[in-house]
C-alpha cells in the first residue's frame, strides 16, 4: 500500500519537533535530575495518547517498551513519575507554554493549512466562549474562584475563556491560547469572563497583529465597553443580541421605516426570514455607538421555528444575510467541536488530572489544548493521519488502536505507527496443543 501524502512540518513528527524546541527554551531550574522539557513533553504525550490518568502513564513508563517509544516518538529522554510531574508542572508559570500556540499556528500558516478556512473577505471567524476545567468542594489553591452556597459549603473551581478559529463548512477548529479565569493573587474577588475577554483579545491582537478576524460571541458580549474594545483592537464582530437584554435596540428597529425584511425558501422545504437595519444605536446609554442589526427566523417543514438575533460592524445587505447568519451560528463550534470533543472523544477533559498548590491545573489544561490543536492540524493537513482514522472507523477506536500498539510494540517513527493502523500486519501467535 502506498504511503498517503503528508506535509512534513504539519505531520505529527514535525509538530512535536516544534513543541520540543519551544519547551527547551523555557528556563529550567538547576539541580533537577529530569529536564523540564521532558516533563512538558510527557504531559503532551499523556493527552496526545489519551491516557485516562497520570497514574496510568506512570505505570506504563515502568515498561521498557513504553520508555523506548516515548523517546523515539516524543523525544523524551526520561519520563518523570506522576508525583514528580505534578510537582514540577505546579511550579511552572502557565504563560511560559503560551508561545507553543503561536509556533504551531505559524506552522499551520506557513504550510498553507489555512487555505480555504477564511470565511468572509479574507477574515477568519474567531469563536470565543468560556468553560470550566476543575471543580471541588475540598481541594483548592489561592487562584481558585469560589462559589458560596446557602448551606455554608464552598465550591472551588477554575474556568477558562477559549478562542477558536472556526468555519461553518469545516470540521476542524484551531484553538488559540485560552485565557484562564482565575482569582488574582491576593484578591478576595473572583475574576470574571468580561475581564478575561479583555486580556484574551488583547493578547490575540498582540500575537497576531495582521490576522483578519471576525469575533463571534454570545449575547453577554454585546455591550458598549466590549464593542469599543473590539474596535480599538481592529477586530470585526458578530455578537448575539437578545430582545430581553436590548429592549431599546429592538424597539428602535421596529419603529424605524428603514428596517428591511427578506424572506425566501429552499428546495429542502425550509423558509428563511430576515429583518435587518444598518446604523442603529446599541442602546440609550451608548446612543452614539452604532451597530448593524439583523435577526433570523428558520421555519422547518415540520412546523418548528427558531429565532436568533445579532449585532455586527459588518455592513448588511440582501446579498450577505445568509453568509452573516451562518458565520454567527458557527460560534457553537467552540462548544460542539471543541469542548464536547475534549469531554467525549478520549481527552478526558472533565477528569481531574491534578490540581496542585499553584499552577498545575492550568498548565495541564494548556497541555491538553495543545494536544488537541496538534490533532486538529493533523486532521486537516496530514493524509496519513486521515487515512489511519478512516481505517479505524472512529476517533475513539483510533486512539485505542494507537495506545495498544504503543504499549506492545517497539515503534521507530510515527509513519510506521499510523501505517500499522491503515494496513495492520498479520501476527500469528503460536500455542501448545499437547
Amino acid at each position: 500500500m502506498s504511503t498517503p501524502f503528508c506535509r512534513k512540518h504539519l505531520s505529527i513528527e514535525g509538530l512535536l519537533k516544534e513543541a520540543h524546541q519551544v519547551f527547551r527554551r523555557i528556563p529550567d531550574a538547576p539541580g533537577n535530575d529530569i529536564a523540564l522539557v521532558d516533563h512538558l513533553m510527557s504531559g503532551l504525550a499523556i493527552f496526545g495518547l489519551k491516557y485516562p490518568s497520570l497514574l496510568q502513564f506512570d505505570q506504563d513508563c515502568r515498561e521498557e517498551t513504553t520508555r523506548a517509544n516515548l523517546k523515539a516518538l516524543y523525544g523524551i529522554e526520561q519520563a518523570p513519575s506522576d508525583t514528580r510531574l505534578r510537582e514540577r508542572l505546579d511550579e511552572l508559570d502557565p504563560s511560559q507554554v503560551r508561545p507553543l500556540y503561536q509556533a504551531l499556528f505559524a506552522q499551520l500558516q506557513r504550510g498553507k493549512g489555512l487555505e480555504g478556512f477564511a470565511y468572509l473577505d479574507g477574515h477568519y471567524l474567531l469563536s470565543v466562549d468560556g468553560t470550566g476545567y476543575f471543580s471541588s468542594k475540598q481541594v483548592h489553591c489561592p487562584y481558585c474562584a469560589e462559589k458560596h452556597h446557602r448551606d455554608g459549603t464552598i465550591t472551588y473551581y477554575h474556568q477558562m475563556l477559549g478562542a477558536v478559529l472556526v468555519h461553518p463548512d469545516c470540521r476542524e477548529v484551531f484553538p488559540l491560547a485560552p485565557e484562564p479565569i482565575l482569582k488574582p493573587d491576593g484578591s478576595n474577588k473572583n475574576d470574571c469572563e468580561r475581564n478575561a475577554a479583555k486580556r484574551l483579545l488583547s493578547d490575540v491582537r498582540r500575537e497576531h497583529p495582521h490576522l483578519k478576524l471576525i469575533v463571534v460571541e454570545d449575547g453577554l458580549a454585546s455591550n458598549g465597553p466590549h464593542i469599543r474594545h473590539l474596535q480599538a483592537l481592529d477586530l470585526r464582530f458578530i455578537l448575539g443580541a437578545k430582545p430581553s437584554d436590548h429592549t431599546f435596540l429592538f424597539e428602535w428597529v421596529a419603529a424605524t421605516e428603514q428596517t428591511r425584511e427578506v424572506s425566501f425558501s429552499n428546495e429542502d422545504g425550509y423558509r428563511h426570514r430576515f429583518r435587518y437595519l444598518n446604523h442603529a444605536p446599541l442602546n440609550d446609554t451608548h446612543f452614539d455607538l452604532e451597530v448593524n442589526f439583523f435577526e433570523y427566523w428558520e421555519y422547518a417543514p415540520d412546523g418548528g421555528v427558531q429565532h436568533f438575533s445579532w449585532v455586527t460592524d459588518l455592513l448588511i445587505d440582501d446579498t450577505n444575510l445568509m453568509t452573516l447568519m451562518r458565520g454567527a451560528r458557527a460560534r457553537w463550534k467552540i462548544e460542539n467541536e471543541t469542548f464536547n470533543t475534549l469531554k467525549n472523544q478520549g481527552y478526558h477533559f472533565e477528569h481531574n488530572f491534578g490540581h496542585g498548590h499553584q499552577h498545575l491545573s492550568t498548565v495541564l489544561m494548556h497541555l491538553m489544548m495543545l494536544a488537541f490543536l496538534i490533532d486538529q492540524i493533523q486532521q486537516r493537513c496530514c493524509r496519513l493521519f486521515q487515512a489511519a482514522v478512516t481505517a479505524a472507523k472512529s476517533k475513539t477506536r483510533f486512539w485505542r488502536k494507537l495506545r495498544n500498539r504503543f504499549d506492545l510494540c517497539l515503534i521507530p517513527n510515527w509513519e510506521v505507527l499510523y501505517q500499522s493502523i491503515i494496513d495492520p500486519p498479520q501476527i500469528a501467535l503460536g500455542y501448545n496443543t499437547s
